[in-house]
């Protein structure tokens, strides 16, 4: 998991935040839109529940940081 998703997850849950806009990433394949199951993922490793997880990382779609789910 990259730091990057890492600062957008945390970021989007203590709203927006200097520390994510300045969250360079390192090489042009690392930065955003990340995938919407890595959101998930970290969303889970965070402690967030299923539900609380999935509005999160659908924020960050609207925001850009994350792909949209493939449905």
């Amino acid at each position: 998991m990259s730091m990057a998703l890492a600062l957008a997850v945390a970021a989007g849950g203590l709203g927006v935040s200097a520390a994510t806009a300045q969250a360079a990433p390192t090489s042009p394949d690392q930065g955003p839109p990340f995938p919407y199951a890595d959101c998930i993922k970290a969303t889970a490793q965070k402690g967030e529940s299923k539900s609380y997880g999935k509005w999160h990382c659908d924020q960050l779609v609207r925001k850009g940081w994350v792909k949209p789910p493939i449905r």
